[in-house]
């Protein structure tokens, strides 16, 4: 038997093994919305469509009676697809982007796209990955991410669960304090001008440990140096009240500061992504993470 038509269905119809269909990632497709893409799928397909293996739950649409619903599923698809670009955000890849689909995309796309995800994931609603399916899909066609984080190691801030993304959606580099250096600029400019990335977030959170110690001027090892590259941060934050690691106000206050000076750095720091910059190929933003409430704010 040939390989299922893949849906948005949870059931497991995507493979004979009983694996689940992947669903959406980065652009968010619903389950109503890749019922809808399989059946376009089957259409584009009409003229050999009894040799086609479908799931259970499309079989009516194809050898049935229901094919005028079907067409008008198809022609909702038509209808959202001459909407523009802004289509692929909303009915993606079924794993990991394909280089045409992160090709079409903005760098505004992708950031509407991550505050989406993000908000699916407030709203407890985040779609259900078969990671290990999305991973087989990447390895087997490359890896196009969209996008670069730049984020902490605090485990309570894992960027692609609360963004809800899935495998090969965007590189993430992480580093205590999400601070910049030449080895992360190296990557980022791989990750950006080499792989195709076209957004880079650099993502600080509340309650940041490492912004603590910078504040506390504490030493140990090699995160001494690591930490000093922070406490600019704490320098340059304007702050009325208590300026001490115990004040989760001011701790909050040089985490958001510490994000805009990593920004300037990575661009001062690399003429080559500053470049694409320049050239609208490439945009650099900020956010900061609340580990309570869940919420990420774009900066």
């Amino acid at each position: 038997m040939g390989e299922f038509v893949e849906c948005g269905d949870s059931s497991p119809h995507g493979s004979e093994s009983g694996d689940k269909s992947p669903h959406s990632t980065l652009g968010g497709l619903n389950d109503d919305q890749g019922c809808v893409q399989a059946s376009f799928n089957l259409i584009l397909n009409r003229n050999k469509l009894g040799d086609i293996p479908v799931c259970d739950n499309h079989e009516k649409e194809v050898n049935g009676s229901d094919r005028r619903a079907l067409l008008k599923s198809v022609g909702a698809v038509s209808l959202l697809g001459a909407l523009g670009s802004g289509f692929i955000s909303e009915v993606a890849h079924a794993a990991a982007w394909t280089k045409a689909q992160r090709d079409t995309m903005t760098p505004d796309e992708i950031i509407a796209a991550m505050k989406k995800g993000n908000d699916r994931f407030r709203k407890g609603k985040s779609q259900a990955h078969n990671y290990l399916s999305e991973q087989r899909k990447v390895s087997a066609s490359g890896q196009y991410p969209a996008a670069v984080i730049l984020s902490c190691i605090d485990s309570r801030a894992p960027a692609e669960i609360l963004m809800d993304l899935g495998v090969g959606d965007v590189f993430n580099a992480r580093i205590a304090g999400n601070i910049s250096n030449d080895d992360l600029l190296g990557s980022m400019e791989f990750a950006c001008k080499v792989a195709g990335a076209k957004v880079i977030l650099v993502m600080g959170h509340t309650k940041c440990g490492a912004v603590m110690g910078a504040i506390d001027g504490a030493e140990l090892g090699h995160l001494t140096g690591l930490l000093a590259k922070i406490r600019p941060a704490v320098d340059a934050t304007s702050y009325q009240g208590d300026r001490s690691a115990k004040n989760n106000g001011f701790v909050d206050a040089v985490a958001r500061k510490n994000v805009e000076l990593t920004i300037a750095n990575i661009k001062d720091g690399s003429a080559v992504l500053s470049e694409m910059v320049s050239a609208g190929k490439l945009k650099i933003v900020g956010s900061m993470y609340d580990i309570e409430t869940g919420a990420l704010e774009f900066i």
